[in-house]
């Protein structure tokens, strides 16, 4: 069974930086896609970062530029280096791997849609203030 596990988040003025981790484990099939989405009361989860198997990144355009993503496949664990942190960042930040379905499509095929990610963990969650 798939456990996802977030970590990192908290508090930071604008400008700020925070870098958030997720372990993953429990994989019984191919993955090639992992990434981070976030989420705002009442709004719907969106894509912010995305890697593939190979290391190719995809970025939301609201946080190219700022935020790095990465993965440590020795520890199993991914990464979302966040620096000038701006308060429309503000959200609850969950990592994301694809269901078993989606396990073998590119992060360029599967990011727009978040049903193809699954189970989720408790997610983490960043505040930034003005």
């Amino acid at each position: 069974q798939v456990h996802v596990m977030e970590s990192g988040g908290g508090s930071v003025q604008a400008g700020g930086s925070l870098r958030l981790s997720c372990s993953a484990s429990g994989f019984t099939y191919t993955v090639l896609c992992m990434g981070w989405f976030r989420q705002t009361p009442g709004k719907e989860r969106e894509g912010v970062a995305f890697i593939d198997d190979g290391g190719s990144t995809h970025y939301a355009d609201s946080v190219e530029g700022r935020f790095t993503i990465s993965k440590d496949n020795t520890k199993n664990t991914l990464y979302l280096q966040m620096n000038d942190l701006k308060p429309e960042d503000t959200a609850m930040y969950y990592c994301a791997t694809p269901v078993q379905e989606a396990g073998l499509q590119p992060c360029a095929v599967i990011a727009p849609f978040p049903k193809r990610f699954g189970p989720w963990g408790q997610g983490t969650q960043v505040t930034v203030s003005s």
